[in-house]
């Protein structure tokens, strides 16, 4: 008697789909995708050079027709390295450079180089437009700044002789969600925001526009990031490896993106980001305005505020050391102790945040005792900023709610860290992975995976590492800071 054959297994098209998301960053030397699950686990990546910009005279350009063809590359790369059977990218989003913007066509096609983030052509329009709406960017506590988009699109406008009528200012997301879904899609309030949408009243400034010359036309409607604009065409799809009919949602700006990916998206939760230059960004459930304009605010997905600040030092502090004398450095610092000398360690000229001094300059008070004590106390100015940045935000009405999330390449070393949180007085919890990509990939994941964003960064952005504070050394850390303050007030500077 034979028993019976086994029941086949269940073949791809029946098999049970792991529930997937894709991230795009668009940076400015590559394009980097994640695939997520719903769990957090980054199952498969991809990348894709672009083009160097063309830097000349304060103007910077891009190859725009370089964006797609690139993404779709290290879309290829990603969903290729994916398991063959039941894994299956459910939605996408594209988070990229802020205030990025290329003309374009009604298909969508670059009518010439992208005006990039850091492009200062317009400077002169952007005071012009700051000027035009003083009480629109007061009551949003903005500044319209010399790189802001807004002045690019009103260069734009006054080029525009050999602009067809059709034509269009995309940001880069915009531009890569046409060539997603075979459509012209709507952009996010985050992107929108240094070309000059008001998120607070929800509309683009049109009595500047008109005063700008900047036709209305010219600029998409505006939905709020992890907002569904569409499908994934099958166009698209033989290009990428998406499949047809997955959600593409909208993104935020790469900088935003980079908070999400922390964890810190809900109301009193901030990040210390301790990258080239140290930036502070957070939650709070209103508005905040800084009368100083030492802090402005992106919308959350949610309607909630994103008020962040950004200092002109940070890793850079440690600019002047070989990568190799890092760990050797290191090691005799934390063998040694807080440091004998104050350092503030500013290596440009001038301070944004937390206070702002066009005439601030680096300084040392006391004579170090060797050159860990040198590094020692260059570690611990950037935590006395960051200890003053908090208090900035406590003094404008913020609350922040411990542990602060770190990130950063900076976050990576256990010493700053924990000087860090001896100055703060409360640990820090290093996150995971504080990347852009993989905070695309959340806001994919909000409305698909999750209901929520919130929910999606609890289930997906993990606890990351605790660093608690040394508490032997919080009295010689706090008399220092006391030192370091009193230095700044005395210069005029606070």
């Amino acid at each position: 008697m034979h028993s019976p054959a086994p029941a086949p297994g269940p073949t791809p098209s029946t098999a049970a789909a792991t529930p997937l998301v894709a991230g795009i960053d668009v940076a400015t030397a590559a394009v980097r995708v994640v695939c997520v699950d719903a769990h957090g686990t980054v199952l498969a990546e991809g990348r894709a050079a672009l083009p160097e910009p063309v830097r000349d005279g304060g103007r910077s350009e891009q190859d725009a027709t370089r964006w797609w063809p690139a993404t779709a590359e290290a879309l290829r790369q990603a969903t290729s390295a994916l398991p063959a059977r039941g894994a299956e990218v459910s939605a996408v989003a594209v988070s990229a450079t802020s205030g990025t913007l290329v003309p374009a066509d009604a298909e969508g096609r670059p009518l010439g180089p992208a005006l990039m983030y850091d492009d200062r052509r317009a400077a002169d329009l952007n005071a012009e437009a700051q000027r035009l709406g003083a009480d629109r960017w007061r009551a949003l506590g903005l500044t319209v700044g010399p790189t802001a988009a807004l002045g690019r699109a009103a260069w734009c406008a006054r080029h525009a002789a050999g602009l067809p009528g059709t034509a269009r200012l995309l940001h880069t997301p915009d531009l890569l969600g046409r060539h997603l879904t075979g459509a012209p899609v709507a952009t996010d309030w985050s992107h929108a925001l240094k070309t000059g949408y008001d998120p607070r009243a929800g509309e683009w400034p049109a009595e500047t526009l008109d005063a700008l010359g900047i036709p209305a036309h010219w600029l998409p409607p505006v939905q709020p990031p992890g907002t569904s604009v569409g499908t994934v065409c099958a166009e698209a799809a033989a290009e990428t490896g998406l499949p047809v009919g997955c959600d593409v949602r909208l993104g935020m700006t790469d900088g935003c993106a980079g908070q999400l990916a922390t964890g810190a998206v809900a109301p009193g939760q901030f990040v210390g980001v301790l990258g080239t230059t140290y930036v502070l960004k957070g939650v709070t459930r209103e508005l905040v305005t800084d009368p100083a304009g030492a802090l402005y605010s992106h919308r959350h997905p949610d309607g909630w505020w994103l008020p962040g600040g950004a200092s002109n030092t940070g890793g850079e502090a440690l600019a002047h050391r070989a990568a190799g004398q890092l760990s050797a450095l290191d090691e005799a610092a934390a063998a040694r102790g807080p440091a004998s000398c104050v350092s503030y360690p500013l290596r440009r000229e001038g301070e944004r945040f937390p206070f702002v001094a066009g005439a601030a300059r680096g300084f040392t008070l006391g004579t170090p005792a060797d050159d860990a004590d040198r590094h020692r106390a260059d570690l611990e100015g950037v935590a006395f900023l960051e200890r003053l940045a908090l208090e900035r935000v406590a003094a404008l009405g913020v609350p922040v709610t411990a542990p602060l999330y770190a990130a950063g390449g900076g976050s990576r070393s256990p010493l700053w860290t924990r000087i860090r949180a001896t100055v703060l007085g409360h640990p820090l919890r290093v996150a995971e992975r504080a990347e852009t990509a993989f905070g695309a990939a959340l806001l994919a994941a909000t409305g698909t995976l999750y209901p929520s964003l919130e929910k999606a960064a609890a289930a997906m952005t993990g606890e990351g590492r605790l660093v608690e504070p040394v508490p032997e050394e919080k009295a010689a850390l706090d008399e220092s800071y006391a030192r370091f303050t009193e230095e700044l007030a005395t210069r005029g500077w606070l």
